[in-house]
């Protein structure tokens, strides 16, 4: 877009108080509507419901129909054809000053965060905004780097999982001048995506959490993955900015060190002296010892969210927040929306992870449950999507896996890629269609086609005192199976 409009757009964004949405079922009043289109949507339908439902704007495509009926009104009038409010498809009187063609309504609305996050400064300075990207544990760690810098700033952050080409703008457009420090989390599952953000985002430090097998689909490989993630690097090297690097991760470091010139914030579990101690029923969720031998009692499940915790920690340190802060602030966090959660329920202790998985975070989950000290677990999977061609081996990998941990006592699978797997691994009858799925051929393991028949079943043959690991990619929604445990 020209600098012109993007002004011009910025202003009308300040007349609208900063309010900005592209679901016109949000609309309460006064926003600035972008109607975005998609696969499956085309926001410009919904261009003159959103004024009509309280917008003070709506950017539409010029491209779109409701762009030609304006365009068309505009002839009418110019030639004097068409006296005004005549005509069925005229755009009405009172809207056309409101709608504001471009020519694309993604860039439009990527352009004005960019230009707002220009425009916020802090004493004079550039506004901090830290990106975070990684294939798993974006949403723990943004969260936990927000609790801790809110001890001593006013922060800007995500919102849930809003991480991608249109959440990202979003995130930005939300700062305030009150807005001392952001914190940006970016999605990826195809190469450019984070070059992409980061041009928007414009960010002053930058961390990736870990790289590993998530999105193979549209990175080809977990090479893919980790030239795609090491993106973020990339813009950092260039600007001179900071990036924070897990020295404990074998890949991060060789992703640092392959650019020479990046500015890099080490730290580690290890690397600082740290230790996770042992879980038990009697301290079920992780523990870390620091250095000094201070010990970090959170909210979350699992050793792997170590990395989160001291990724929070080094990013407090940074910027002058002192350990006794930080650690109360991770002390503080309870992890919500199916995130690494330990929920009590009337089969036992249920471990939900079920917002995603990938076989990275499914094997350090089951690692996790494995290491957990309890008298009887079960394992409750949906199917790891996005995985292309890697797919039968990956969920193939997951059945080696379960196969090995001799203290599971009752597995539930659910969906066509565990059900593909299942019959590969040769652990599969596939003559029991019954309502309780297919039999594996050790009386342990069970598949449903879907999470809602596995809650069924599960409801006639409840589960009692038991460790339960549920999760699955989002798509098998396996949250559905919770009720009834």
């Amino acid at each position: 877009m020209k600098q012109s409009e993007i002004v011009g757009l910025y202003e009308i964004y300040k007349k609208c108080g900063g309010k900005v949405t592209t679901d016109s079922r949000k609309i309460r009043g006064g926003e600035m509507f972008f109607a975005l289109k998609g696969e499956n949507f085309d926001g410009n339908e919904y261009a003159l419901k959103a004024l009509e439902a309280g917008a003070a704007y709506a950017v539409v495509d010029k491209s779109s129909a409701v762009a030609a009926r304006l365009s068309a009104d505009s002839s009418a009038d110019a030639s004097g054809m068409c006296m005004k409010g005549q005509g069925k498809d005229s755009v009405p009187e009172d809207f056309k000053s409101r709608l504001i063609p471009v020519e694309d309504t993604l860039v439009a609305l990527q352009s004005l965060a960019r230009w707002h996050r220009s425009m916020m400064f802090v004493d004079g300075k550039p506004l901090t905004v830290i990106a975070l990207t990684g294939t798993n544990g974006k949403t723990t760690t943004k969260e936990l780097v927000r609790s801790v810098l809110e001890t001593k700033y006013n922060v800007t952050a995500t919102e849930g999982n809003l991480n991608n080409s249109i959440g990202v703008p979003l995130t930005l457009l939300s700062i305030t001048p009150e807005t001392q420090i952001a914190v940006v989390e970016m999605g990826a599952s195809h190469p450019g995506d984070i070059k992409e953000l980061v041009s928007v985002a414009l960010p002053t430090y930058g961390l990736i959490t870990n790289v590993g097998k998530a999105h193979l689909l549209g990175f080809g490989s977990f090479e893919g993955v980790m030239a795609a993630k090491g993106e973020l690097y990339d813009y950092l090297q260039r600007t001179a900015d900071k990036a924070f690097v897990n020295i404990d991760n074998p890949y991060l470091q060789k992703m640092a060190e392959a650019r020479p010139d990046l500015k890099t914030i080490a730290y580690g579990l290890n690397y600082e002296g740290a230790e996770v101690l042992p879980s038990s029923l009697e301290h079920p969720y992780l523990r870390i010892r620091l250095a000094g031998g201070r010990v970090i009692s959170t909210h979350l499940v699992g050793s792997y969210n170590a990395d989160n915790v001291m990724t929070a920690i080094a990013v407090g340190h940074e910027f002058g927040i002192g350990e006794e802060e930080a650690v109360a602030a991770i002390e503080h966090y309870v992890p919500a929306n199916n995130r690494s959660q330990m929920v009590q329920a009337a089969s036992g202790m249920l471990i939900v992870d079920a917002y995603n998985a990938n076989p990275t975070s499914m094997a350090a989950a089951l690692d996790n449950l494995d290491s957990v000290n309890y008298p009887s677990k079960a394992v409750m999977l949906g199917n790891m999507l996005e995985l292309g061609d890697d797919s039968l081996k990956e969920h193939i990998a997951v059945l080696e896996k379960l196969s090995r941990m001799k203290r599971i006592d009752r597995i539930v699978l659910v969906g066509e890629e565990f059900r593909k797997a299942l019959e590969a691994f040769g652990n599969v009858c596939a003559t029991v269609p019954d309502a309780s799925g297919m039999a594996g051929n050790d009386d342990r393991t069970q598949w449903f086609a879907t999470s809602d028949e596995a809650a069924s079943y599960l409801k006639s043959n409840p589960l009692k005192d038991c460790c339960i690991l549920i999760k699955g990619s989002r798509g098998t929604k396996m949250e559905n199976i919770i009720p009834v445990l």
